[in-house]
Formats: structure tokens, sequence, C-alpha cells
């Protein structure tokens, strides 16, 4: 058929290619990771990925600062640093990460309770929600606390050391009966490498004041958010210290380490 009106045929033809983009972004819910969590954990702090864009990506996650001060939380589009000092705020989509984790968040089921959970017994529930072993999940988990324990890495200089021999620098900081949210995932195990698998939370308080990793915590009445997702890609770094990284060494006990802030 040939187009009698061409100005009507462009209009139609750029229609049809945004409805067809739309619908792609509907059916598709997916896990984008700037950077690369083995590379992160061994060293690499140096931000090459600005915010704006991630914020491409997604409106929800966590990540790193540049040369790790502090740690980074992403919620309702927003991005929130918790420094080494305690001090959390917002920060600008001018402004560069390492390494960050990220998904539009949709929210495709909810579930309360009551029950006072410490972090482990907190996850058993999560698994007990979540039926899929292999499943890529970001949770949203609001409420009130009667205990979070936070921490946050101070700035550091190069030579860069792995985080694992790091812990000494933490900067711990604990919150009695604060309301709040804690954003993260549940990574399966085939995604290990690029990405921190098994649960990583942060956490931001209602005032925006308080945030950082999440190391311990006592629930009083939260409310969990479930989003599952069904695709994941990697931006890798395109750096010459990437390039020259050495993945042969096995870092799984040191992410172990640096996630629940302890040497052992």
């Amino acid at each position: 058929m040939i187009c009698q009106k061409p100005y009507a045929c462009l209009v139609t033809i750029v229609c049809l290619i945004a409805f067809s983009n739309a619908s792609a972004q509907t059916k598709n819910n997916t896990l984008y990771t700037a950077g690369h969590a083995s590379a992160f954990i061994g060293g690499l702090y140096d931000a090459v990925y600005p915010y704006s864009k991630v914020k491409q990506h997604g409106d929800f996650g966590l990540g790193a600062p540049d040369k790790l001060d502090g740690e980074v939380l992403i919620l309702d589009g927003k991005i929130y640093q918790t420094q080494s000092t305690g001090k959390t705020f917002e920060v600008k989509d001018s402004e560069l990460t390492p390494f960050a984790v990220v998904n539009f968040f949709k929210g495709q089921k909810t579930e309360k309770t009551a029950q006072k959970l410490t972090k482990n017994a907190l996850f058993t529930y999560l698994d007990s929600l979540l039926s899929n072993k292999n499943g890529i999940y970001a949770i949203k988990i609001t409420g009130s606390f009667n205990t979070v324990k936070t921490r946050a890495f101070p700035p550091v200089k190069k030579p860069y050391l792995p985080l694992a021999e790091m812990l000494s620098l933490q900067h711990f900081f604990t919150f009695e009966n604060v309301k709040g949210t804690l954003v993260g995932y549940r990574i399966p195990a085939f995604m290990d490498g690029p990405n921190i698998t098994g649960y990583h939370f942060h956490f931001l308080s209602d005032d925006k004041k308080d945030g950082g990793h999440i190391i311990d915590l006592l629930t009083n009445g939260i409310t969990i958010k479930i989003d599952q997702l069904d695709s994941f890609m990697v931006d890798i770094p395109q750096t010459k210290d990437f390039d020259n990284f050495d993945f042969s060494k096995d870092r799984r006990e040191e992410v172990k380490k640096v996630e629940n802030g302890k040497k052992d």
C-alpha cells in the first residue's frame, strides 16, 4: 500500500515505535548492574558511571559512592548517600558511582508481619515468601524497627585495598525505635561475580537523616513489597583498571565478610 499523506504515515510509524518500546518496557523487569561486584569488592573504587545514567535504568536500588565514601541507596528515583560520619543526604545526578544495582520497582506482592525479626530471622521469613530459589528479587521493606545497625566505609586513597582488608575502618551506627525503609535484593547464585548474591540491604530513615548498609536489626511491624525480575544486564567498566583486574581469585568468602561487617 502506498501512503498518499507522508506526514500522516510518519506520525503513524513514530506512534507504533513508541508503543512497541512501551510494551517492551512493561513486559521486561530488568536488574541493571553498573560495574562489577567482584571487581568492586577487590578494590576498583574509582567511579565511572553518572547517576543520571544509572537512573535511566531504575528508580530503586543500592550502590557505593566514588572512592568508597559511605553507602548509597536509591528510593523513589532519589539517590541518598550515608557517609562514614553518619551524615545522610541526597546526591546530585551529576555525581558518579563505581558500582550500583537498580530496577524500576513495581511491588507485585505485599506481605505484612508484626513479628519481631532479627536480620537472620527476617531473611528466613523472606525465604518462605520467595518461592523461586533462582529468581531475581527486588525487596522493599517499610515500617518500624526497634533497632537498626548500619555501617559505612570512609573515603580511601590509592593504592586501594580490597574491602575485606579494610573492615577495621568501618564506622557503625545504631538507631533505636526508628521508622524507615530497607532497599535490597536477593540475587541467585548463578549471577555470582558481576553481582553480590544472596540478600543485600541498605537502610534509610523516614526523615532521610540516617542510613547505611544493614548489619543487624530488630523489626517491630513491617510491610514487605516484592518485585520478581525477569532479566538482568551488566554495564562493564571501560577502564584500564578493569581491563587488568585479576578475576581468577575466588572472592566469595571476602563478600561474606564485607556483607556481615566481620572478619570471621
